[in-house]
């Protein structure tokens, strides 16, 4: 009586060594590394990994190991003073072709990154790192829609044959002069019927037509720009090598950037703060490039550069800007096998394309990517902000046909420029200029002390728990005791294995699950201490202790699992962090209090003729 089958056994001892296997990488910590990542055209590859190790030689910088693994380089070493030097000299011999970052990085072995097992993330305030608190220019927002519109206005009058004088931006809308009463008759038609944002205001010149914004088509451009904004700096974050990092939205306007375990702030404010956007337009075949170079540059024409430095002359109209792309992806071009990109336009950037390339076809194409950074120099001895823009030509493709909603970019150098020039079409530029409002930087000696903090709360309120069960229920109560240290080894693997983000208030939930865990424990053995007093014998008190208190606990486990998801669901930021851990933590100590101490009672009563029972 009272022995589970040789299977269910199995079972329990199996996910027990499971939770061991995938909560060991979090006691392993890590190291301080060097990740270095390709921009663009570059690569990450073992000449790369050569180049960085003679470097370091040359130094005298000994690094503890390197690796490649998913496109980047990793160069780990002992202490953050060998990182810092090293990041320095790396990013000198490397330039502008690659992203040098520092980054701390785990130190799993090798045995257990093979079984996918990886520690948990640590939140800002236990590793430390950086806060942000971002808000987005809503007039700049309201001045691109103005030279859209303004755009559009000037392509529909003519494409219906309206003569008009003038379109131009007027205090957040659009303002056309006509010579003409007629003209402006039919143009107030013609813009009613295909231009529906666009709201007609009352104006005093016969020969003006004033129009503004829908408030409707003024919130949707807010939102985009505001939901462009928050992907493309989840793809800048990623630059920076930043485990788990929290990009949210705050009101109507702002973004809270969360980066922990970041050391270089400042590289992470350059990164975060440089605002971009994409532009194509027509390449001037015919234009004298030299000459150009040498400042004669033709009225209708613009220098700039490609990547390689050399000069190329543009067409200062612009056919289209990044904002009308709704999707880019890379792939292979079908003809001749090569690295293409794939573009997605919205309804609008599709007619314009179309416009501008129905009459351009055999012609060159470029896309421009305007960034304007703004970096931190030291001037005199003070930390001053300094911006600077970068216009660079980063694709020239010639027109094979008319394009529309969906065309290709081809002539790309490998399939790894195709994916970073995906992504730079997809969300590399920001939808309007942001601007960092407030900063808060947590040391790494605060995220410290708090980890220790944390670990002996939860050390001392295992402690306390278990002598209590121990004092209260003898070897029953040590049967608890490790039923409750198994509890915690599975929520920290579960937590690892999910690659949740571990807080403070997640330190809490676990503290507090320890004195829920027992709680199930205290019902089996007061359940059974009265069959015992009622004259059931040893073997029968524990069948029935164990079997009538299950539904007490389903039922008090099923209401605080209950309340857990509602703090997930309605909560945000710390409160979601709690519940995480509590909910996790409910579900492991059912385990654990009804299947684990089961099976330890059965190992130490079962099967066998017991005279009495230490509870």
């Amino acid at each position: 009586m009272n022995q589970f089958a040789w299977w269910k056994n199995l079972l329990i001892a199996l996910a027990c060594v499971i939770g061991v296997l995938y909560a060991l990488p979090n006691l392993y910590g890590e190291d301080p590394a060097v990740q270095i990542s390709a921009t663009r055209s570059a690569n990450v590859d073992t000449a790369l990994l050569g180049r960085v190790q003679t470097e370091l030689d040359n130094a005298g910088l000994k690094p503890k190991a390197a690796e490649l693994a998913n496109g980047r380089l990793l160069v780990r070493f002992t202490d953050t003073d060998e990182q810092l030097k090293a990041a320095d000299r790396v990013g000198q011999l490397l330039g502008n072709d690659y992203v040098v970052a520092l980054n701390l990085a785990p130190s799993t072995p090798a045995w257990l990154r093979s079984l996918d097992a990886a520690p948990m993330f640590l939140g800002l305030d236990l590793r430390g790192g950086v806060h942000f608190l971002m808000e987005v220019d809503m007039k700049a927002v309201i001045h691109q829609l103005e030279e859209r519109y303004a755009e559009d206005v000037r392509t529909l009058l003519r494409s219906e044959k309206v003569r008009y004088a003038a379109v131009g931006r007027s205090n957040g809308g659009i303002k056309v002069k006509f010579r003409e009463a007629a003209d402006k008759t039919a143009a107030e038609a013609v813009i009613r019927d295909k231009l529906q944002a666009l709201v007609p205001v009352a104006d005093d010149d016969p020969l003006e037509l004033s129009f503004t914004f829908s408030e409707r088509e003024i919130n949707e451009k807010k939102q985009f720009a505001l939901a462009q904004n928050i992907t493309t700096l989840r793809n800048r974050v990623n630059e920076l090598g930043v485990a788990e990092p929290v990009i949210q939205q705050q009101g109507d306007s702002r973004i809270v950037v969360q980066l922990p375990g970041v050391q270089d702030t400042a590289r992470a404010k350059e990164i975060l703060g440089a605002t971009a956007t994409l532009e194509f337009r027509l390449v001037d075949e015919t234009g004298n490039v030299a000459a150009a170079a040498q400042g004669q540059v033709p009225v209708n024409d613009k220098l700039y550069h490609e990547r390689n430095g050399r000069p190329i002359l543009l067409e200062r109209r612009v056919i289209l800007t990044g904002d009308y792309i709704t999707d880019a992806s890379s792939g292979i071009d079908q003809q001749s096998g090569g690295s293409a990109v794939y573009i997605n336009l919205d309804g609008k950037g599709a007619n314009r394309m179309e416009d501008a390339t129905k009459d351009a076809i055999g012609k060159l194409m470029a896309v421009v990517y305007i960034e304007n950074k703004t970096e931190t120099k030291m001037v005199d001895g003070q930390a001053q902000k300094v911006s600077s823009t970068v216009e660079e030509v980063i694709n020239v493709a010639r027109i094979r046909d008319r394009l529309g909603a969906r065309f290709q970019i081809t002539g790309l150098d490998n399939p790894q420029e195709a994916r970073n020039l995906a992504l730079l079409l997809r969300a590399g530029a920001l939808a309007a200029p942001i601007q960092i409002v407030e900063e808060r930087t947590v040391g790494p000696s605060a995220g410290k002390e708090n980890i220790e903090q944390g670990f002996n709360s939860s050390i001392v309120g295992f402690i306390v728990v278990a002598l209590f069960m121990i004092i209260s229920y003898r070897v029953c109560g040590a049967i608890s005791a490790i039923a409750l240290a198994v509890n915690v080894v599975l929520i920290v693997a579960a937590l690892s294995l999910l690659q949740a983000t571990l807080t403070l208030p997640g330190i809490a939930g676990i503290v507090l699950t320890m004195g829920m865990a027992v709680d199930a424990n205290v019902l089996i053995y007061e359940r059974l201490r009265e069959e015992l007093r009622l004259g059931l014998s040893p073997q029968a008190a524990i069948q029935a202790g164990f079997s009538r208190a299950f539904a007490t606990i389903l039922d008090a486990n099923v209401t605080h699992l209950i309340s857990g998801i509602a703090m997930f669901a309605l909560g945000s930021g710390p409160v979601k962090g709690f519940a995480v851990t509590l909910i996790i933590g409910i579900l492991t100590s059912m385990f654990t209090a009804v299947t684990v101490s089961r099976a330890l009672v059965n190992f130490i009563y079962g099967g066998r003729k017991v005279e009495r029972i230490s509870v």
